[in-house]
């Protein structure tokens, strides 16, 4: 009898924090190592919103909370999902959890059997597939076209009896793709006509957006299936708070619920000095998104020169997130100086470890071949002299 649970031999760590890990071992050996894995914002979280944590601490705000979340955070998301998206909701249709992660798992551990699938539109965040396994269902994989986005065609041939989650992820990790309104609106038509169907829209880069366009979430254009529609969303991103570990989400009242049941037999409540920030992030000025994001706009442009400019890679423009997803299958079949042959992402992104010393995401983590992800969520400085080191290490390749 083995004593780790079967269920554990089909998942595998998180691609990207094992990468992001091996780069900091690596530096800490004393190895100058530029990593461009992680998903995390590079500037500071807003002055207000960390005085808001202290004030928290000081004024003893560090007891249990209500498992589903504060009250009074639960009335920040209300107000923020009125604000922002145009959707009201109850407070008992609002679970708070300890970040997006779990928000997830909750809604899929509380609602798959084992016979049943969840849709996952490739490129896909590394966790999704993992999540499902772990929550006892079947990932479904669908391939995307070039623009990475899913169509109503490939939608609707995807969908069985046994299908029960569609998961969206808007503005996207890994490839920055944006689903417009009118793209939602087609999406939602299916999604109309399939009433076991219910969808997960995962918005938590909503705050990093380039396109002149306002966010849509699929809930706010198609507000007769508000019941069939769970809407994911946090602070780690846009308000950098990724370490505070907050997440919330919004669904019928009966998920909810039963995501609490889940959450009060593992964590119960998230971090009460985190919520008490959270509430602050949420209610207070919002004034530094809009710069905060025109800084990754900058960033985007450079990485993207700069990458476009390198044989053998190409990217397209991506419309939010603050990830470039580029094209590296040129490259296969090529040779290293030591004579070891690339023959994928795994194997190029290897090779650039050791030899430019820069750490990214092999596309295949993603679930898609001949692409690798960098994240340009870190300074002009760094992305520099990344990408000449990425240059050089990748003319040192022969045919």
């Amino acid at each position: 009898m083995s004593f780790i649970a079967n269920k554990l031999k089909a998942i595998k760590p998180s691609p990207t924090l094992a990468i992001t890990n091996q780069a900091a071992e690596m530096r800490a050996q004393g190895i100058d190592v530029i990593s461009l894995s992680a998903g995390e914002p590079d500037f500071d979280t807003p002055d207000n919103i960390k005085a808001a944590a202290k004030k928290a601490i000081d004024d003893g705000k560090t007891k249990y909370t209500p498992v589903p979340g504060m009250a009074e955070l639960r009335k920040a998301i209300q107000q923020k999902f009125k604000r922002d998206n145009n959707i009201e909701v109850e407070l008992d249709e609002i679970i708070v959890s300890t970040g997006g992660k779990q928000v997830i798992f909750n809604a899929l551990f509380a609602t798959l059997n084992s016979d049943e699938k969840v849709l996952i539109p490739a490129p896909y965040w590394v966790s999704y597939p993992d999540m499902t396994r772990l929550a006892g269902g079947e990932p479904k994989i669908i391939q995307c076209g070039a623009d990475f986005k899913i169509t109503p065609e490939l939608l609707e041939q995807n969908i069985t009896a046994k299908t029960k989650w569609l998961i969206l992820n808007s503005p996207s990790n890994p490839t920055g793709a944006v689903y417009s309104k009118a793209e939602l609106i087609a999406l939602a038509e299916i999604v109309r006509q399939h009433e076991n169907l219910y969808v997960f829209s995962d918005d938590i880069y909503e705050h990093i957006l380039y396109s002149e366009e306002k966010f849509y979430t699929l809930a706010e254009i198609a507000p007769d299936l508000r019941e069939r529609i769970f809407t994911m969303n946090g602070v780690s991103k846009g308000y950098s708070m990724t370490g505070r570990r907050i997440g919330f989400g919004t669904g019928n009242k009966e998920l909810i619920k039963m995501m609490s049941k889940v959450q009060s037999q593992s964590t119960s409540n998230a971090s009460s000095i985190s919520q008490m920030a959270s509430i602050e992030a949420l209610q207070g000025t919002q004034e530094f998104l809009a710069p905060n994001c025109q800084g990754f706009r900058d960033k985007r442009d450079l990485a993207l020169e700069l990458i476009n400019d390198i044989p053998g890679l190409s990217c397209t423009m991506p419309a939010g997130a603050f990830y470039l997803f580029v094209k590296c299958d040129e490259l296969f079949g090529s040779k290293t100086p030591d004579g070891a042959i690339i023959a994928n992402s795994t194997d190029l992104a290897a090779y650039l470890l050791t030899s430019a010393k820069v750490a990214l995401v092999p596309g295949i983590a993603f679930g898609v071949e001949g692409y690798f992800r960098i994240s340009y969520a870190t300074s002009k400085e760094l992305i520099s002299t990344a990408c000449t080191r990425i240059k050089t290490a990748i003319g040192n390749l022969s045919s």
